[in-house]
């Protein structure tokens, strides 16, 4: 491996550096977006159970808000009618959408980072490419003794191994950018759907004010 190393040049250690950086994001993005993480299957259930019949206690939405990404969500409607019992449905699913939009840019952490070293790879690639075809040029410039063998060789070395490089990074990293973006997709449009269903069954809690009837004036007779 080191000789290979040796033979592409100077210009494979940006694409080395960028290997490094694509196997870390996409072991953290594998750990993070998990299931059990993100969104636990029974989650949206267990909290239309706990709220069937009263509102749960602050600790209990703050705990709610602390086991999941889709925990945050529904933390915010229920926090959002305890604040304001006398909440309207269009408020309750703009809190609901605000948490939302959180929860859907913090699972897209890291995703541009990928995305960029997916695009930019194969152009460090072509980099070391043209780097490798100028030595090539340059063993056969005019004054020269004849061709370089060594130089010539050690030209296309870095010509070949560096645009193979940038393609064995880039094709992986893409494959594993647009398999996240997908993840997220499923996550947020679940996200979407739970909050859908908490909006009628909170709405239940919130106080409707209900109109004072005016007093009736006495009807006088005529005289």
């Amino acid at each position: 491996m080191f000789s290979i190393i040796q033979a592409a040049g100077w210009p494979i250690w940006p694409l080395i550096l960028c290997s490094i950086v694509a196997m870390a994001l996409v072991i953290e993005r594998f750990v993070s977006l998990k299931t059990g993480r993100i969104a636990p299957p029974k989650l949206l259930d267990e909290v239309l159970s706990v709220t069937r019949t009263s509102l749960p206690t602050p600790d209990v939405v703050t705990k709610l808000a602390g086991n999941s990404e889709l925990g945050s969500v529904l933390a915010a409607g229920l926090r959002a009618v305890m604040t304001e019992p006398r909440i309207q449905e269009s408020t309750l699913r703009q809190a609901f959408e605000i948490a939302g939009r959180g929860a859907v840019h913090r699972l897209e952490r890291y995703l541009n980072t990928l995305g960029s070293i997916a695009s930019a790879a194969p152009l460090l690639g072509l980099l070391g490419t043209v780097i490798g075809m100028i030595e090539i040029f340059g063993s056969q410039a005019p004054g020269t003794s004849g061709a370089n063998p060594a130089q010539l060789a050690h030209g296309i070395s870095v010509a070949l191994y560096n645009t193979a490089f940038g393609l064995m990074i880039a094709i992986p990293a893409l494959l594993f950018y647009r398999y996240f973006r997908r993840r997220v997709d499923e996550y947020s449009m679940l996200m979407e759907q739970a909050a859908d269903r908490m909006v009628p069954h909170l709405m239940r809690f919130a106080v409707r004010g209900v109109p004072v009837p005016q007093a009736q004036q006495p009807q006088t007779s005529a005289a």
